[in-house]
């Protein structure tokens, strides 16, 4: 991922955050839990960004968080048409041996990066794209 200057990304902050919070929302999922996906320590950094996301200067490594759920999602949309089935998918068992029983969530919310980044390239595999 390209390195970005201090000014984009204040730009891209308020909009990716914003974006963020809303697919959060259509998952179910908790502060807890959005602060995890996030990689952030602290909640009053999470609160923060909650409250005022337009005057948060993101880091790369947030932006890479950030990129790699709004590909899940986005591929979610692609594989499950119907919105209610394509929300939900994280959120159910699966037995494929990625998530070996468990939730795309758990495997989402262990704190690594990696993570994030093989749930996607899961899904743009079984869109055929990987």
């Amino acid at each position: 991922m390209k390195t970005l200057t201090t000014e984009k990304r204040k730009e891209y902050a308020g909009p990716a955050l914003h974006t963020f919070f809303n697919i959060c929302q259509v998952w179910g999922l908790n502060n807890y839990q959005m602060q995890n996906l996030l990689g952030l320590s602290t909640e009053s950094t999470f609160y923060n960004w909650k409250k005022n996301p337009a005057q948060v200067s993101l880091g790369n490594d947030v932006l890479e968080r950030l990129s790699y759920i709004f590909g899940i999602y986005k591929a979610l949309q692609i594989l499950l048409p119907n919105p209610t089935i394509a929300d939900s998918w994280i959120n159910l068992p699966s037995n494929h041996p990625l998530f070996n029983g468990k939730k795309p969530i758990d495997r989402m919310l262990s704190g690594q990066v990696a993570d994030l980044y093989e749930v996607r390239r899961y899904l743009d595999a079984e869109r055929g794209g990987w």
